[in-house]
């Protein structure tokens, strides 16, 4: 009872050199499967995936004096916190529906007002009091052509909105041709590392289920019985008596069935 509970344990254990030997005799497979999926990751980013474009603009935040609602703030144009927080805000009046609406008007182009929205992104420039605006699209011109709208835009729905405060444009928008997405370097990458990890997981699980007696030492291991007896393997040993015998049966036996 006791031997047949270890051999029942040992036949679910993991042999690990098992799982070794097998990917490495399959390594070729899985550097074949990572250049496939590297192939495609390439091919989709290159030709299937349409190229993005960037446009940015500046804009200075410059405001002693707010006066939101009833509420007065003295703000220092010298705090850098103060400066990032009106930065946050101003970046919530360009993107709020008033704000695109009236930039999809003056720039005549088709989107929505929520579509229009997520190609834009704002953020302070290296924690200073400008503040820079992005806009991508698929089209370079379009993305040039938006951000320079918004700065016509954008300080006069702010003075609107906050009493005292004014935006001054440090930098327009030009066409930048160079585009910023997808990237072919990643989706390559990505790709084969992909087809590797796919590849070596299959290969993985494959040699955790082969149930395969492959030499003695698998039955020593997996059922602890004794070895009474080998079958040796002469056919490609080179052993001319037995090797002969096999080849000369074989074209006999080759020779019946051409005379038939």
């Amino acid at each position: 009872m006791e031997k047949q509970e270890k051999n029942s344990r040992d036949y679910y254990s993991i042999d690990l050199l098992h799982i070794v030997k097998s990917l490495w005799r399959r390594a070729w497979l899985i550097g074949l499967c990572g250049l496939l999926v590297a192939a495609l990751g390439f091919t989709v980013s290159a030709f299937l995936i349409k190229p993005t474009y960037s446009s940015s603009i500046k804009l200075y935040v410059n405001n002693r004096s707010v006066s939101i609602g009833n509420n007065d703030n003295s703000i220092s144009s010298s705090e850098l916190t103060a400066a990032q927080s009106l930065v946050r805000t101003y970046g919530e009046i360009l993107k709020s529906r008033g704000t695109l609406e009236r930039v999809i008007e003056e720039a005549d182009v088709d989107y929505t007002w929520k579509k229009l929205s997520e190609t834009i992104e704002y953020a302070p420039l290296a924690d200073t009091e400008v503040m820079r605006v992005t806009v991508t699209t698929h089209d370079p011109y379009e993305a040039s052509k938006i951000a320079n709208t918004i700065a016509e835009v954008l300080p006069a729905r702010i003075s609107k909105i906050i009493s005292g405060a004014t935006v001054e444009i440090v930098d327009t928008a030009v066409p930048e041709l160079e585009k910023v997405g997808p990237s072919i370097t990643l989706y390559t990458v990505v790709g084969m590392i992909l087809g590797v990890l796919l590849m070596t997981i299959i290969l993985v699980v494959n040699a955790m289920m082969d149930d395969t007696i492959h030499d003695s030492d698998y039955v020593l291991k997996t059922y602890d019985y004794p070895i009474l007896g080998k079958v040796p393997n002469l056919v490609h040993t080179g052993n001319k008596s037995y090797g002969g015998y096999y080849t000369q049966k074989s074209q006999d036996t080759q020779t019946k069935k051409e005379g038939k």
